[in-house]
């Protein structure tokens, strides 16, 4: 096996999110559910014989000097000392600093394919492990479906939910996360969801994610981000309802029903368009649906 292409590097949603303490070490502990959507990067990936790891923007963008995807592949290289290298070429579809988990998604991707192109044989526990010295959300995205999560995203509850759709709205600028947990409106939930790994209220994940809804995060952001306040209320008039995922600056509604709606398509294009008109360039926005699992789930089994 030599290549490997059309790789999916699928976003996330934080359909609640609540920050429930703090680490000695400044790291706060959360309590959300994930949930993958089909709104994706697109890895290819090509092993080299000469050890060398180059990456290659498929689109023509600014590659960066050091990223998640390289990152990634040195790790492995180090953990089982694999002689091989790769060239990793990335379609990056997924907008940045818009809290779905764009560069952690691509990380787990590249740990996923060089796992398997360089017949590492890792597995998925000790992917998860280095998954998390690459960041706090690359875990679930190696995880393979929704979860309740805690801690600082390393601890995965599975869940099954039903097949949903969303309205995801996002300005041109992103957010800085740092900002936002050093913000005084940073809220915090007394209330904890889950006890002992187990929903302490709630008698199904639907009622999990209904009962607890809320971002913690997201009156922080509406008063650095006048974008995330247009967003949310942009979705909620058009749609009915709004949420900020992760720490922003993505908006979503989540949509009726779970089959196909041209009405939604078209409310949305019809929105990004008066942006549009209205001067304000730069806005992206999608209706996605929700993956049951990740494109890749079992690639580690």
């Amino acid at each position: 096996m030599k290549a490997l292409h059309d790789l999916a590097a699928p976003a996330k949603l934080n359909l609640f999110l609540h920050v429930v303490g703090r680490r000695a070490d400044g790291y706060h502990l959360l309590q959300s559910v994930f949930v993958l959507i089909d709104w994706a990067d697109t890895l290819h990936i090509e092993a080299r014989t000469d050890g060398r790891l180059q990456r290659h923007d498929v689109l023509g963008g600014d590659l960066p000097a050091d990223d998640l995807c390289l990152r990634a592949a040195r790790l492995l290289q180090a953990e089982t000392g694999c002689t091989r290298g790769a060239d990793i070429h990335l379609e990056k579809r997924l907008p940045a600093g818009a809290g779905m988990g764009g560069g952690s998604s691509d990380a787990a991707t590249t740990l996923l394919a060089l796992n398997r192109l360089w017949d590492c044989r890792l597995p998925l526990a000790r992917l998860m492990t280095l998954g998390l010295k690459l960041g706090a959300d690359v875990p679930f995205f190696l995880g393979g479906g929704p979860a309740f999560v805690e801690g600082i995203g390393e601890v995965l509850h599975p869940l099954a939910l039903p097949e949903r759709r969303y309205a995801v709205l996002k300005g041109p600028a992103g957010l800085a996360t740092k900002d936002i947990f050093s913000s005084p409106r940073l809220a915090r939930s007394e209330n904890l969801a889950i006890v002992a790994g187990f929903p302490a209220t709630a008698r199904t994940a639907d009622e999990l994610v209904e009962g607890f809804g809320r971002n913690d995060l997201q009156p922080a952001a509406e008063e650095i981000s006048s974008e995330v306040r247009e967003a949310l209320a942009l979705l909620s008039k058009t749609f009915g309802n709004s949420r900020m995922t992760g720490s922003g600056a993505a908006v979503f509604s989540t949509l009726a029903g779970a089959g196909e709606n041209g009405k939604d398509d078209r409310s949305l294009a019809t929105l990004l368009e008066q942006l549009s008109k209205d001067g304000a360039s730069g806005w992206t926005g999608r209706i996605c649906r929700s993956l049951a699992q990740h494109p890749l789930a079992g690639w580690a089994d």
